[in-house]
């Protein structure tokens, strides 16, 4: 067991694009890829062998989900997060920061760490960056995140920088204690819209070493795709080319098309599967919503794509399964939508590899959006 490599084959000529493989304990994957969520040790509704079929490579997990239950200890006596759920692909967990800003008042982050009420029973919580780095050593993921302090998009100047220096700190102090040998820690660089932020956060997050390193704050709610977009700008060209760049939360076609043209190798959003379960499928025609009375007799199925679902089954019986609350609806959507943004990136890889990315842009968006505004 060791830590993961990012082995950089080609950069692509007229963007920022990368083509890469990264190499885990579980085998080697290439870059750009799309990480599914599996926020309590499941991806909603399916089942590992079922990811496998999907073609998924990394999966990720939530920290601070896990800490309340089962617990990391529990985690950790199966034998780690993979054994304890059967997954015998890589694995990322997240730090709880997001989930914990979430729930945390303003008044309640303090230098040593965040004051928070559980979601669960109401009961008071404290993590710190050292409490969020056992729990993830404990879990034995792959790769594991730095704790990082999650500012609203509409945070002002001073606070940004304040929050971005603190996360600084918190992210020296994680790694301080980080002791499973076998586990990949990345670093987050924060910062808003802000250009001299973004760079400071960048560099001073680069000094520090990590064995890959996450852009965070463009997926917290409120920030328009513009101020996304600007922050991978203004993060990017401070990140080492030899190590994985990763956005965090970010799962709109559109969008990770554009962040890969920007330069990022890495996504995880938890879009198809909260989607699917809305009856809200990704096609290459754009999103549709199977409740859509005009699919009760529609017995085609999605679209023309290689997943199980679309193999065996209608729009017409999934329509039917999705407006009768079955979750055998929402597994098959969910299978569809995972599907669709894993053959993205591998239609994203080939394009990349030979030097059509921006071609590749045009087609998808005049398909996939028409008319409508991105």
């Amino acid at each position: 067991m060791g830590k993961i490599k990012y082995e950089l084959l080609k950069k692509d000529e007229e963007t920022k694009a990368r083509y890469g493989l990264l190499h885990t304990n579980y085998g080697t994957f290439e870059t750009p890829i799309f990480m599914p969520v599996g926020t309590l040790a499941t991806v909603k509704t399916l089942s590992p062998e079922e990811l496998k079929d999907i073609k998924c490579s990394v999966i990720l997990s939530n920290t601070y989900h896990l800490w309340l239950r089962p617990g990391e200890d529990i985690v950790e006596s199966a034998g780690g997060l993979h054994k304890f759920m059967n997954y015998d692909g890589p694995i990322l967990t997240d730090s709880g920061g997001f989930q914990v800003f979430s729930l945390a008042n303003p008044k309640d982050i303090s230098e040593e760490g965040v004051k928070f009420k559980s979601h669960i029973d109401g009961a008071s919580l404290f993590l710190t960056p050292e409490k969020s780095i056992a729990i993830q050593n404990k879990l034995d993921s792959d790769i594991a995140m730095s704790f990082d302090e999650c500012p609203p998009a509409s945070a002002d100047y001073n606070y940004m920088k304040n929050s971005i220096e603190r996360t600084l700190r918190w992210a020296k102090r994680g790694k301080d204690v980080h002791k499973n040998i076998n586990q990949s820690l990345f670093g987050i660089v924060q910062g808003g819209a802000y250009k001299d932020l973004r760079e400071f956060s960048a560099k001073e997050t680069v000094k520090l070493d990590f064995d890959g390193y996450s852009i965070g704050g463009v997926a917290n709610d409120g920030e328009s795709k513009e101020d996304m977009y600007k922050a991978i700008d203004y993060s990017i060209p401070y990140l080492p080319e030899n190590k994985p760049r990763y956005l965090m939360g970010v799962g709109e076609p559109i969008d990770i098309i554009e962040g890969v043209i920007r330069g990022i190798d890495m996504f995880d959003c938890v879009l198809p599967t909260r989607l699917a379960r809305h009856g809200n499928v990704f096609t290459k025609d754009g999103r549709i919503n199977i409740r859509n009375a005009k699919y009760k007799d529609d017995f085609t199925k999605i679209e023309d794509c290689d997943c199980y679902t679309c193999k065996h089954y209608t729009k017409a019986y999934i329509r039917h399964l999705i407006v009768s609350n079955e979750s055998f609806g929402a597994r098959l959507l969910s299978i569809h939508n995972i599907r669709f943004l894993v053959k993205l990136m591998e239609e994203i890889r080939e394009n990349i590899k030979n030097g059509t990315l921006l071609e590749y842009r045009k087609e998808f968006i005049e398909r996939y959006y028409g008319n409508k505004k991105l």
